[in-house]
């Protein structure tokens, strides 16, 4: 997938945040649900059926789905920051109007306050992500998600997951550092010409801040969310999970100094396994690039795959 530039992609978030400095996060039906038995029905047998079985059990509660656990801490904050809700949440569906009843009907039983949503019957959602000024798009629809980063949105797939929810009323995010909240230039280097050229390169250029990656404007929002409460008392907390290890540290550190942007806990892991130190972390979220680092991730916390970057190649 072809980069943006670091002006573009920030000029991008900077029109979608400055309606009023909300963190805004647009969600799948299906990230939000587990909606596993109606969508295998539609693979299975046709959007009829599926129309006849949604509206047969509209007032059938869904189970949550993956992302509820998120969804539900975010919605939270609302209740702890005063008069400005500092958080919305957009629903995104490729159901229609009428089978997305079920959806809504569900939403209100488990009180969430999404009022907001999109239904547009099998077309793709990712064209009202802007319009709603999302800061992050989350979807179990691969080819959404493609759309919505190629966009300038930070988007990544909602993956199946085996992870226990995490009870703790803090909100915990992970990210992973190069082709998420930086740019693949190092990924490069290092896939190309390998690891020695890497630590050369990181080396040389230790001075110099990383390029921006698909989730810096996340990040940045993040930050702003965290900013509104007192530091030594905060509901969110964040972590940076790299395989980077020391030296090549140094640029990190510095460029998230340079940006502004802070981040609770930084580990270097120098390519260990990341899905124990995540749910060391207590992860409600990570955000990767890597099909492999993903795949472990996920028996470990609910996780996001972002399709950018060398090491997704077909995304590109």
């Amino acid at each position: 997938m072809a980069g943006m530039s670091d002006t573009a992609a920030l000029n991008a978030h900077s029109e979608r945040s400055a309606h009023d400095g909300r963190l805004v996060v647009a969600i799948s039906s299906r990230a939000l649900f587990d909606m596993g038995d109606s969508h295998a029905l539609f693979e299975r047998e046709g959007l009829d059926a599926y129309i006849r079985y949604q509206i047969e059990h509209e007032n059938d509660v869904l189970t949550p789905g993956v992302a509820f656990p998120l969804v539900k801490k975010l919605l939270g904050l609302n209740r702890l920051h005063g008069d400005v809700p500092p958080v919305e949440v957009i629903l995104l569906s490729r159901n229609s109007g009428d089978t997305g009843l079920r959806i809504f009907n569900s939403i209100q039983h488990y009180g969430l306050d999404i009022v907001r949503a999109a239904f547009t019957s099998g077309a793709p959602t990712s064209d009202y992500i802007r319009p709603f000024g999302a800061d992050v798009f989350l979807s179990a629809n691969a080819e959404d998600v493609g759309r919505a980063l190629k966009a300038g949105v930070a988007s990544a797939t909602i993956l199946p997951s085996t992870a226990p929810t995490r009870e703790a009323e803090q909100l915990r995010i992970a990210f992973d550092g190069d082709a998420v909240i930086f740019g693949d230039e190092g990924e490069r280097v290092s896939k190309e010409e390998g690891l020695e050229a890497f630590h050369k390169s990181e080396h040389e250029h230790a001075d110099e801040p990383l390029t921006v990656g698909p989730f810096r404007g996340f990040l940045q929002a993040m930050h702003r969310l965290q900013a509104a409460f007192p530091a030594e008392d905060s509901p969110i907390r964040t972590a940076l999970v790299t395989a980077r290890s020391a030296p090549a540290h140094k640029r990190v550190i510095l460029t998230l100094r340079h940006w502004g942007v802070r981040i609770d806990e930084a580990l270097f892991l120098g390519g260990r396994d990341k899905g124990a130190f995540l749910d060391a972390f207590g992860a409600d979220i990570f955000f990767d690039d890597s099909p492999v680092n993903v795949e472990s991730a996920r028996r470990h916390v609910a996780t996001g795959h972002v399709p950018h970057g060398v090491s997704n190649p077909v995304a590109d």
